[in-house]
């Protein structure tokens, strides 16, 4: 398959790649991705047509850069892309995509990077390339995706109007490899202080920092009446939203303010730093090229990472990458609370924990817990409480083979508000349609019903040979269920793992038990 990153500047990566570091051996998904793009990790000493491989700037690639030095090799440093994971890489969470690169690292000034050379040299002028960057753009913004993604979209966040002042973790490499010390972040918050006066300031904490990782370089002893130290686990760009002005030294959401549409006052030398996007304190010399937003996007997230599908095993581009975040994202936003189910099958429940138990334990049991998400069958009649179960149900993409025969579903549909085919009440779904296709989702619904109908694709997908048809024009009447989402519950005495007594459905479709309702397809 294509990739973004096969163009001129990758040509000089070696198949074989030789490590020096435990992390490769630990990280799985590093392998995979480095295996994908056609390269092979070892270990052992290079030949003259391999390379070695080492992370970024850690204290550990100095192995590597020795090894290479002495055999002669190239040297590859390997970091991660900018949209990564829902937690920090240090929670042992794998990431999605790769920067490989033969030339520098893109957070070390000292020396141009593929990255920056990239976006010096690159013409950027291919419109398609263009427009996929906006549409990046705008779906980022959308579905509040950054390169570590553990917060919580629904926390308020402070009134609009202040200062934003973004700190890092100490020691980072972005910092010392950046222009930048320890002292400069005592500057920054001295220049956001100066240049504005009597404003409330923000001083936004790390991702890592606020999990307990890595220390910061503010603290409460920074602060005064005017300033504060916010950690919330808020959406970044909801956060940028809200502020009229943005500092930072070289972190990657100082670059999201310039996606956002700020202009940040930037004090150490990041990859964005210097292409006429924001505003220097530290510019470097070299990079005198004016670029636009969507340029230098089309470069960080389409031309320069490699991406990965984990669930196909392969390269993948771009948007198929924000595919994948957005749907582990979305997972970890709705799940991280856990959930009680009630109205559950004995025999779905095994399933069930595959679509909601990943990030939040599933309990099974009649009634709600106020801790927890409360689920119900769609079909069975909640019990009477004040809080509205979140109604599941099948997905239109269900099976090959029916519920009905205990044939387990590939989707479901979880609605907070009605479900889909009750007209009575709004639904989630009904909600859904009434608002404009998000950012990116055009291309994908054409692409969704292309392959749908190229592969005769239906709910249950049974197959089979079709019946003998009369020639001329044809009628399709579909046949329902008799009780189909009607039908009453009854108590068959299957008890769940918390004692409660669980009932089955049963529907007599043809003479054939039907346990969900749903039915044969016609």
């Amino acid at each position: 398959m294509p990739r973004d990153s096969d163009h001129k500047a990758a040509g000089a990566i070696p198949r074989r790649l030789f490590f020096y570091n435990g992390g490769v051996l630990r990280q799985k998904r590093l392998r995979e991705i480095l295996r994908a793009a056609g390269h092979a990790p070892r270990l052992g000493l290079p030949c003259p047509d391999d390379g070695v491989m080492v992370w970024g700037r850690s204290p550990y690639a100095a192995r590597g850069e020795a090894v290479a030095a002495k055999r002669g090799v190239p040297l590859i440093r390997v970091e991660d892309a900018f949209l990564r994971s829902i937690r920090p890489g240090r929670t042992g969470a794998p990431p999605l995509g790769l920067i490989l690169d033969p030339m520098g690292v893109h957070f070390d000034s000292a020396q141009p990077s593929r990255l920056e050379h990239l976006l010096a040299t690159e013409p950027l002028d291919d419109s398609a390339v263009l427009q996929r960057a906006r549409d990046g753009i705008a779906r980022l913004k959308a579905s509040e995706l950054s390169k570590y993604n553990d917060f919580d979209p629904d926390l308020p966040v402070p009134d609009p109007g202040y200062v934003l002042v973004i700190d890092q973790t100490r020691d980072d490499a972005s910092i010392t490899h950046g222009g930048a010390t320890a002292a400069t972040f005592r500057e920054m918050l001295a220049y956001a202080r100066i240049e504005n006066p009597g404003a409330r300031i923000l001083i936004k904490t790390h991702p890592e920092t606020r999990a307990g990782l890595r220390g910061g370089h503010y603290g409460p002893e920074d602060c005064d009446a005017s300033s504060e130290i916010y950690d919330a686990p808020v959406s970044p760009w909801t956060l940028l939203e809200g502020a009229i002005a943005v500092y930072t030294v070289s972190s990657l959401m100082g670059y999201e303010a310039i996606l956002a549409g700020h202009k940040p006052r930037v004090f150490g030398q990041p990859f964005y730093g210097g292409w006429g996007l924001t505003q220097d304190e530290n510019p470097v010399p070299r990079r005198s090229r004016s670029l636009t937003r969507a340029q230098i996007f089309a470069v960080s997230h389409i031309l320069a990472p490699i991406w990965y599908d984990p669930c196909r095993k392969r390269l993948c581009s771009f948007e198929e990458a924000v595919d994948q975040l957005e749907a582990e994202t979305r997972a970890y936003r709705e799940d991280r609370q856990g959930y009680v189910a009630g109205g559950m099958s004995l025999w779905k429940r095994p399933h069930l924990r595959k679509f909601f138990g990943r990030h939040g334990s599933l309990r099974f049991r009649e009634t709600p817990d106020p801790a927890r998400l409360f689920l119900y069958w769609a079909t069975r009649a909640a019990p009477d409480d004040d809080r509205n179960p979140i109604r599941v149900e099948d997905g239109f993409l269900r099976s090959r083979g029916l519920g009905a025969e205990l044939v387990p579903p590939l989707s479901l549909i979880a609605d907070r508000t009605g479900i889909f085919y009750d007209p009575t009440r709004p639904s989630d779904l009904e909600a859904l349609i009434a608002q404009p296709v998000p950012p990116g989702g055009e291309p994908r619904v054409r692409k969704l019903i292309q392959r749908i109908t190229t592969e005769g694709l239906t709910k249950y997908n049974l197959g089979g040979a079709l019946p003998d048809l009369p020639q001329g024009h044809k009628i399709l009447v579909p046949g329902q269920a008799e009780d189909d989402a009607e039908e009453d519950d009854h108590d068959d005495t299957d008890t769940d793992d918390d004692g409660i007594q669980d009932g089955t459905e049963q529907g007599i479709i043809a003479g054939v038990p039907d346990p969900d309702g749903d039915g044969p397809a016609t």
